[in-house]
């Protein structure tokens, strides 16, 4: 089998690279990132939720603001019990 040494060499810009391509990364930072990300999505739904009290049954959205906070506040405390919010852990 023919092996070009050319080919087979990491090509970046013209240079070769310093460091590998793979950084190690913090599981910590993910997360964090995946909690934001969550509450984040909760303020996006919340907010319309909240305009459209208004003009439907009130009961109805009520309840499933409740279900929706609950949900993630359950969530959230589960998450602190079991310590992945902790960064010293």
């Amino acid at each position: 089998m023919y092996f070009d040494r050319e080919k087979a060499s990491p090509f970046e810009c013209g240079f070769n690279p310093l460091l590998t391509a793979r950084l190690p990364f913090s599981l910590r930072f993910f997360i964090i990132a995946m909690v934001f990300l969550v509450f984040d999505v909760e303020i996006v739904l919340l907010i319309p939720l909240s305009s459209a009290w208004e003009v439907s049954n009130m009961n109805f959205w009520l309840l499933t603001y409740l279900m929706f906070l609950v949900i993630l506040l359950l969530g959230t405390f589960y998450e602190w019990s079991y310590g992945a919010l902790n960064w010293k852990t």
